[in-house]
């Protein structure tokens, strides 16, 4: 049987779709029932447990051969990422306790950044996960190329998407999340001793500039980029409400800078395949 927490967000569900598709057991962990009652009706077990309830994970964990860890994101943490924080104890508590025989942890690009940033979070989590005897992977993909949900309403509306990473034709590394479930779905149903990280982007990496001309094509209409200048980010966000803007301001930093990045700028890294036009024409469709 294999568990999934954030069974009810998009890579859970593409994660969840491979293994039942696989033929395996899945029991679906969630924090509200009816939620996931979808699943459910696929045939899972449900499990309800708080990320932050260790003996709730830890139960719904038993049993299992392998376990998938989502972590809940936190774009406005208090100082010192006290929710990530109490969340890592929980699900550590909860997998020594459960002892799955292998654990998939969802992390990030730029978990080994070498400067504080908002995806430090995940750099917590590997420590923590790091120390224990269960197997485990830590999966490392790019930036989601659904963050560009956000953009679809100016795109539509004013023909211009605004970015806060930049230069506007330099090219990131992206992937959809559909192929970030597939590849956990893929690494769960291995066998490994230790840890190991895989890291994970789309088949080509994606500028400002791509983004604005695959809506373009979506919306059969003109659209470009702007970039938001830096010095308008911290009173943007607190406007949008943010009390702790600084942790985003410097992720955003690590990406335009160069200094979040993958191991040899993403030679060795696991290549997805859906592209950018299937992503965002799948965004414009709904």
């Amino acid at each position: 049987m294999y568990a999934i927490t954030g069974i009810t967000g998009k890579v859970g569900g593409a994660l969840a779709e491979e293994l039942l598709a696989a033929g395996k057991a899945v029991r679906a962990v969630a924090r509200d029932r009816s939620k996931a009652a979808v699943w459910a009706e696929r045939g899972c077990d449900v499990a309800v447990a708080n990320m932050e309830d260790a003996g709730a994970l830890a139960s719904a964990f038993a049993g299992a051969e392998a376990v998938f860890i989502l972590p809940p994101s936190e774009f406005d943490p208090k100082p010192g990422y006290l929710e990530a924080r109490r969340v890592i104890d929980a699900v550590v508590a909860a997998l020594v306790a459960s002892s799955p025989a292998r654990v998939v942890c969802l992390s990030t690009i730029g978990a080994d950044a070498p400067h504080d940033n908002l995806l430090t979070q995940r750099t917590l989590m590997e420590a923590a996960f790091s120390v224990l005897s269960i197997p485990a992977t830590f999966l490392r993909p790019g930036w989601f190329i659904e963050n560009a949900q956000w953009d679809l309403p100016s795109a539509r509306n004013e023909g211009v998407i605004h970015s806060l990473l930049f230069p506007l034709d330099k090219r990131f590394p992206m992937v959809a999340t559909r192929d970030v479930g597939r590849t956990a779905a893929c690494l769960m149903q291995e066998e490994w001793s230790g840890k190991r990280v895989v890291e994970l982007e789309g088949p080509t990496r994606v500028s400002p500039n791509d983004l604005a001309a695959a809506f373009s094509q979506a919306l059969g209409r003109d659209v470009r980029a702007e970039a938001i200048v830096r010095e308008q980010w911290e009173a943007l966000f607190r406007a949008q409400g943010s009390s702790n803007p600084g942790p985003r301001i410097r992720m955003l930093d690590g990406f335009n800078e160069g200094w979040i990045e993958f191991a040899d700028a993403g030679a060795h890294a696991l290549k997805g395949s859906i592209d950018l036009q299937q992503a965002i024409d799948e965004i414009v469709s709904g």
